[in-house]
């Protein structure tokens, strides 16, 4: 082995820890940088993959499958073998094959960036505030259905700055901090695993006839797996505000909201900037009530951008954490 390299297998070796924290910011600067890649990105391919096996296996699509209970857990059991063909191969083989090398360490550093969506998030946000801002109600409308999944038809100025500003900080922990977290926790192994569950519960987490039992463990997986990293977005949140008023607010009305994870950012976040999000909602042609979260005013369109950075300086606050934290057990 040339002298060169050895020293550097060295150095990676005895520097891990600071190296975690050098990744983190690499990939977070990578995806403010560039966004998305433009022509192919992975979890696109894979939101084929998954529609596929769907489409063939997901055969038993109707009301009678929740009355009968030989049919709801078939399909409980065929959707959870589904889960663990999509969600675990990847993980455990990069388990497996990634070595100490500098070169993987690189390798780690793309793999992240592909899996922070920060500047898609700041993208989509742009394409509903600017036409708020003018008054285009229409265009404003249409894009906010990009994000959201409820009726968007007949939203208010106000309506459509609260699904934004709740889309931001709900998707601020699930496509960026949830990220950083589980790679300083148990590396790219856990943020392949995290980010492949959180897309199928997006895909398959729905309360329907199709997906009600063929989607339970989605959901069920995606609110395990996003429970730690939901608290420590909450706490990052609310770092930039009145941290026991957020983190109380969290805590009380996360638990009466209709996604626990999504209900403790949301929350800690909406109090952090001093607004109020939730209350009623159409999704899937059903009217749906939701406990308010945060404390103060209604949120208004200025709100958006004040979400995104939010979700902006949790990041930042994070990588430093962990650069000083990394730093402090290196020299111990």
């Amino acid at each position: 082995m040339p002298f060169y390299e050895f020293f550097v297998s060295q150095f990676v070796i005895e520097n891990s820890l600071l190296l975690i924290s050098g990744v983190l910011f690499i990939a977070f600067c990578l995806d403010c940088l560039l966004g998305e890649t433009r022509h192919f990105h992975p979890l696109i391919g894979f939101g084929n993959l998954v529609y596929k096996i769907e489409n063939n296996f997901n055969k038993s699509i109707n009301q009678q499958t929740s009355q009968n209970t030989k049919l709801m857990i078939k399909q409980r059991l065929i959707g959870s073998c589904a889960w663990l063909v999509l969600t675990l191969p990847l993980p455990i083989g990069y388990y497996f094959l990634r070595g100490e090398h500098w070169a993987f360490w690189l390798l780690d550093a793309v793999i992240l960036y592909l899996a922070i969506g920060y500047r898609s998030l700041v993208e989509h946000a742009a394409q509903i505030a600017k036409p708020l801002a003018t008054g285009d109600m229409q265009q404003a409308r249409h894009f906010c259905g990009y994000i959201v999944s409820r009726d968007t038809s007949q939203l208010t100025d106000v309506d459509i700055s609260r699904a934004t500003t709740e889309s931001v900080l709900e998707n601020g922990h699930d496509a960026v901090i949830a990220s950083l977290v589980c790679y300083a926790i148990g590396g790219i192994p856990l943020v392949i695993l995290h980010r492949l569950a959180n897309t199928l519960d997006a895909m398959w987490g729905y309360k329907n006839p199709r997906f009600l039992h063929f989607g339970w463990c989605a959901a069920r997986m995606d609110d395990a797996l996003g429970w730690p990293t939901a608290k420590i977005s909450s706490l990052l949140y609310a770092l930039q505000g009145n941290v026991f008023l957020a983190l109380k607010n969290a805590y009380q009305q996360g638990r009466q909201y209709k996604s626990l994870n999504g209900g403790w950012c949301m929350a800690s976040g909406a109090t952090a900037l001093s607004f109020s999000i939730g209350g009623r909602g159409i999704y899937h042609g059903k009217e749906i009530e939701t406990v308010t979260l945060g404390q103060g005013p209604q949120v208004q369109s200025k709100d958006i951008n004040r979400s995104l950075k939010l979700v902006r300086n949790a990041a930042l606050i994070f990588i430093v954490i962990t650069f000083i934290a990394s730093f402090i057990i290196s020299t111990l």
